[in-house]
């Protein structure tokens, strides 16, 4: 087993089980929950197989859907979001993406501010209109959209911040 494989193991574990533990029972004003677990897919390795890559994506969505309960919306979810990363990462990067020239991690840029933001709105938009799904609740689906994706960017910053390899 090489590095790669274990640093993606651990971090598919640990984010599990802090969104599990921790982050499930934040419930701030009844609107803002925070989903860092989608980090495990916003950071996985750029050249890897896609179908392993979608099925690691359907692993953790189900792994989720079966501690909260949740009848497989963080499954579709996590699905939604891996299949779109390819061209969230050619929006964001571009060139940079196209010739794997860059590590996410590397320092906060424009590139990757864009990337998470768009990326966690995608992810929460299928996952609480799903959870959700009654279109009497309209508003309640758009502020806890807005509000859950603020709560979870902030934190999946802070978090790679944590995480930055230093520099050499």
């Amino acid at each position: 087993m090489n590095n790669t494989t274990v640093l993606n193991t651990l971090r598919f574990i640990v984010l599990v089980f802090f969104q599990v533990t921790v982050f499930n029972n934040i419930h701030f004003f009844g609107y803002i929950t925070p989903y860092p677990y989608i980090l495990f897919i916003l950071l996985y390795p750029l050249n890897v197989n896609r179908h392993l890559f979608l099925i690691f994506s359907f692993l953790l969505g189900l792994v989720l859907d079966i501690f909260n309960n949740s009848g497989g919306v963080h499954t579709t979810a996590c699905i939604t979001l891996a299949y779109v990363r390819q061209s969230l990462l050619k929006m964001s990067f571009g060139y940079s993406y196209e010739f794997h020239m860059m590590r996410i991690t590397d320092k906060i840029s424009k590139e990757l501010v864009t990337y998470v933001i768009t990326s966690v709105l995608i992810h929460h938009t299928v996952l609480i209109v799903l959870e959700i799904f009654n279109i009497n609740f309209v508003w309640e689906i758009i502020l806890r959209i807005i509000t859950s994706s603020i709560f979870s960017i902030l934190l999946i910053f802070l978090i790679i911040g944590l995480i930055k390899s230093p520099r050499r």
